[in-house]
């Protein structure tokens, strides 16, 4: 027995002489921010594939881009939260499919990696500006009610954000090549000079801290300040971003020239190999407590966040423009930084702990 009603036939009409009721099998990917471009795969999108279809997130109507009976691309619309989507072709509408959509959090920002999650859920993020352009906010707070504060004034050109275990801050400075310790009250010193072009920044869990300069050495500062060179890298044209994932392995991004860029993973030893090669322009990276990796970069000319697996396979997780960096926040949210703004995107997975 068929396990639909006639009227319930993807692509079937209800009855002789009605269009067919358009269906969608899947929405690929099926998370978002403004701006991005989602694929809807299924049947009966266009009739006699002439006319195109009106695609609405709730109520509002997205910019078709691409339109054939079994596949529309969709650019997402401002202003539009998580829920459903549906395409109406005129004469039918289809059933709603789910989608989640970033929520603004703040705006009339710069960040140029990662943003960072203290132990309460504030998160931190920078006006980084141009090299050498002083600013006179340079890091923000958002606190759990989502209300932006000023943070840290007067710090040239901040870059890499990370948090220690006993709740401090670390802030690098790409240029002065000087990694800062910052309080809970806003109260900075300087943690560390000499580090070339500073840009990401990573704790082991001994509380070692790893700092990339972009020219081409990941540094390694002992609990006792000693500096050591690490691992040696090819130069990248903007930064280095890092995060330590499962086996105690250091992966790191820096988009270079190419288009066909690695995601390197480092051992214990500062043996460098390739874990994943064919993002173009990857930045900031997260781990999830399956040990999926999310990267901000393109995949196949498709931009936003890529995840990976521990095997090393890709897919396009998030659909977004200008994505630059990328966190966790219990419960379940990710917290995506573009080159101007931060949204959170409800995704319900849960982030590896940065710190245990």
């Amino acid at each position: 027995m068929s396990l639909f009603k006639k009227s319930d036939r993807p692509g079937q009409a209800m009855n002789k002489g009605e269009s067919p009721k358009p269906y969608i099998e899947r929405v690929a990917p099926a998370a978002a921010i403004s701006g991005g471009e989602v694929s809807i795969l299924g049947s009966g999108f266009t009739e006699n594939g002439r006319t195109r279809p009106l695609v609405r997130f709730g109520d509002q109507p997205g910019s078709v881009l691409l339109s054939s009976p079994n596949r529309l691309v969709v650019r997402v619309p401002e202003g539009v939260s998580s829920g459903n989507l549906t395409v109406d072709t005129g004469s039918a509408i289809s059933a709603p499919a789910a989608i989640a959509v970033g929520r603004l959090i703040g705006e009339n920002l710069h960040p140029v990696a990662n943003p960072a999650v203290d132990a309460a859920g504030n998160v931190f993020t920078t006006f980084s500006g141009s090299r050498g352009q002083k600013v006179p906010v340079s890091v923000f707070k958002i606190d759990r009610k989502r209300t932006l504060h000023p943070f840290l004034n007067d710090l040239m050109n901040p870059t890499g954000l990370a948090f220690d275990r006993d709740g401090l801050l670390y802030v690098s400075s790409r240029a002065e090549g000087t990694v800062y310790q910052v309080t809970p009250s806003g109260q900075r010193s300087v943690f560390a000079e000499g580090m070339g072009v500073a840009t990401g920044l990573a704790f082991d869990q001994d509380q070692n801290l790893y700092v990339g300069d972009r020219t081409g050495t990941i540094f390694k500062i002992n609990r006792d300040r000693q500096i050591f060179v690490f691992a040696t890298l090819e130069p990248s044209v903007a930064a280095y971003h890092l995060a330590f994932g499962p086996g105690g392995y250091l992966y790191v991004t820096g988009p270079t020239t190419s288009s066909f860029d690695h995601v390197i993973r480092i051992s214990h030893a500062g043996e460098v190999s390739s874990f994943y090669r064919g993002l173009g322009r990857p930045q900031g990276l997260a781990f999830d407590i399956e040990n999926n990796l999310y990267v901000a970069a393109s995949l196949a000319g498709r931009r936003g966040v890529v995840r990976l697996t521990p095997e090393a396979r890709a897919e396009l997780f998030v659909s977004g423009n200008n994505i630059v960096g990328v966190a966790f926040l219990r419960p379940g949210s990710m917290i995506l930084a573009t080159n101007n703004a931060l949204a959170e995107l409800p995704v319900g997975i849960e982030g590896k702990p940065l710190l245990v």
